[in-house]
């Protein structure tokens, strides 16, 4: 992991390990069987690109409340990539050693994201926020 500050969406590991996975998904897809399921190659380009670019979105928003909650739809973008792998897998799309690191990335992905989000939950601004919510449920 990067210990360089922070300044850009790009600068953040979560983000570039996203980025690898849209890569190589891309790279997948445009095998000549998997290419012709433009069904499969759409929705998977599509969740990839959707883990890298929630990431972003949610980093140009300004608050980590807003940040987290667009890491947990990058993550979970991320675990459709993963399940999709196996669609392609089974039609024989992709080969078990494409699989099997391609599978690898996506759990990598999910990991990073976790553990930005473990982090954002923890700062003070987090609990602040929240214990505004919590209070605003009350004083109704």
């Amino acid at each position: 992991m990067s210990t360089n500050p922070i300044h850009t969406f790009e600068d953040l590991d979560a983000w570039k390990v996203a980025r690898e996975l849209t890569n190589l998904v891309y790279s997948l897809t445009k095998g000549a069987r998997f290419s012709r399921d433009f069904g499969l190659t759409d929705q998977s380009r599509r969740a990839a690109v959707s883990a890298m670019s929630n990431v972003a979105e949610g980093f140009e928003r300004g608050s980590n409340k807003d940040f987290a909650n667009f890491l947990f739809i990058a993550r979970g973008s991320a675990g459709e990539v993963r399940s999709l792998l196996y669609v392609a897998l089974d039609q024989g799309y992709i080969t078990d050693d494409q699989f099997q690191g391609a599978r690898a990335l996506c759990i990598r992905v999910a990991q990073i994201i976790w553990g930005l989000i473990t982090s954002l939950r923890s700062k003070a601004g987090w609990r602040i926020g929240l214990k505004i919510l919590i209070l605003s449920l009350f004083i109704r």
